[in-house]
């Protein structure tokens, strides 16, 4: 229990600094790291001994938040004159890393399944484009710009994450009856899972109110928005964490990894959030449309 306690508060300080770091080119180098620790971890996970595959596949995910920040943030002249010339040959690049990604396992063959790598470019480009997805939420659609707006809107998402997580389990204990989904989370239940939505569109309610209080004359978001992208991003969060316990279940194992002991690895603490983060891009992006 000391040692969960004690890596909570390690968490709750990165995330502090996490938060701070928008509108720095420190913000897409911390979601590079996270980025290529979860594509370390679900390679692990599911048995990828081909270490050239595995280290492509992490240098991938470590690419990608920073390329898609290369428009908002300020790195020096010869990375931004590299990432453009990535941007601008995307295709090409995506192309290539599939053939090497192929020639790879070939070169391995005698320990690499095709499933190795199919995991291995989903962490790569799937798991990452996620994490590049918090890079794009520096610039919210029609909203005001500014570090209270952005700051705002990555905390509605850690809410959506894990206010709903942390609500549902105790709503689903003192009221929970029906199985939400008993062949992949047995614990999960439909009440609980309500009871976590509702609560966590409360507490994005009231920090919304906090934050207009405190910038009046900032466009943050209207609350009927609030509340129905709380339910939305919510939701989106639970596919996350199950689909995260469907790819743990595949492979017998409790959690990714022990990096952060007691709370699992970083796929543990974010799997909600990589199904919340391109969901609120999308919103964010198709509001001036509704």
């Amino acid at each position: 229990m000391k040692q969960r306690v004690v890596t909570g508060i390690f968490i709750a300080i990165f995330l502090l600094g996490y938060l701070f770091s928008m509108f720095t080119f420190v913000f897409p180098l911390l979601n590079a790291l996270l980025a290529a620790l979860s594509a370390y971890e679900i390679q692990k996970i599911s048995g990828v001994k081909n270490k050239p595959l595995m280290g492509l596949s992490i240098a991938s995910a470590a690419l990608i938040p920073v390329l898609f920040g290369r428009q908002r943030y300020v790195f020096a002249p010869v990375v931004s004159r590299a990432l453009d010339y990535i941007a601008r040959h995307l295709p090409a690049f995506a192309v290539l890393l599939v053939l090497l990604s192929l020639i790879l396992m070939l070169a391995k063959y005698s320990v690499t399944r095709f499933e190795h790598m199919a995991v291995s470019l989903f962490g790569g480009v799937a798991v990452a484009s996620s994490y590049g997805c918090t890079v794009l939420l520096t610039n919210p659609g029609k909203f005001s710009e500014g570090l209270p707006v952005q700051v705002f809107f990555l905390m509605f998402s850690f809410s959506c994450a894990w206010v709903t997580d942390v609500f549902a389990l105790f709503t689903g204990r003192a009221f929970g009856k029906h199985k939400l989904s008993p062949n992949i989370s047995p614990k999960k239940t439909v009440e609980g899972a309500i009871g976590g939505i509702i609560c966590a569109a409360v507490v994005n309610v009231i920090v919304l109110v906090i934050f207009k209080a405190i910038y009046p004359q900032k466009v943050i978001a209207p609350y009927t928005l609030t509340v129905l992208m709380s339910v939305v991003l919510s939701a989106a969060g639970m596919c996350g964490d199950l689909s995260a316990s469907v790819i743990k279940r595949n492979y017998g194992a409790k959690d990714f990894s022990n990096l952060l002991p007691g709370h699992g690895g970083i796929m543990d603490r974010f799997d909600s959030c990589l199904f919340i983060w391109p969901c609120m891009f999308g919103i964010l992006n198709l509001i001036p449309a509704i």
